[in-house]
């Protein structure tokens, strides 16, 4: 009997953790994780369909971003058909559709042009601005690091240096 109560209480707080990350946090992976059978527009849904946004809402703030992150016209296209730039974008568009409190991004630059790296961050430095939204990088990239207000540095899996810019 104990062991069943000791399963229940587990299983129940891993569905409170995924419950907290679907509400609040936003993730960019490095190797995108978008779905290969699902076009643009309905990668960038994913995560809004699972938290019940209606769909014309969520279609609507998709679109809104594919624009924001430079992608108009790529909304019926499948990633196989997209650079990884491209998918780099869907990826970052697809993490801040629901608006999250938090957005863990590994690498959200790696795959673009100075260009399109700059403009991303700027997205990202205005949602921070303007809607709250904590980015945390990790990164290499030095232009990302240009854009933090706070970097810590870990070497060797510990705090090297935390310095607020």
């Amino acid at each position: 009997m104990a062991g069943s109560t000791a399963r229940t209480r587990a299983g129940s707080g891993s569905a409170a953790v995924a419950d907290f990350r679907l509400a609040h946090v936003g993730f960019v992976f490095q190797a995108f994780n978008l779905f290969p059978v699902l076009t643009v527009v309905e990668n960038v849904e994913f995560v809004a369909a699972l938290q019940g946004i209606a769909p014309a809402v969520r279609h609507r703030r998709a679109r809104e971003l594919l624009s924001l992150v430079g992608l108009d016209g790529l909304e019926r296209k499948r990633p196989n058909e997209l650079s990884g730039g491209q998918q780099q974008r869907v990826a970052v568009a697809r993490a801040i559709l629901s608006e999250p409190e938090i957005v863990l991004a590994d690498e959200p630059t790696a795959n673009l042009d100075s260009g399109n790296a700059e403009h991303l961050l700027d997205v990202m430095e205005r949602l921070n601005r303007e809607r709250g939204v904590t980015f945390l990088f990790s990164t290499h990239d030095p232009r990302v690091v240009a854009h933090a207000r706070r970097v810590v540095t870990l070497v060797d899996g510990k705090v090297a240096s935390d310095e607020a810019k």
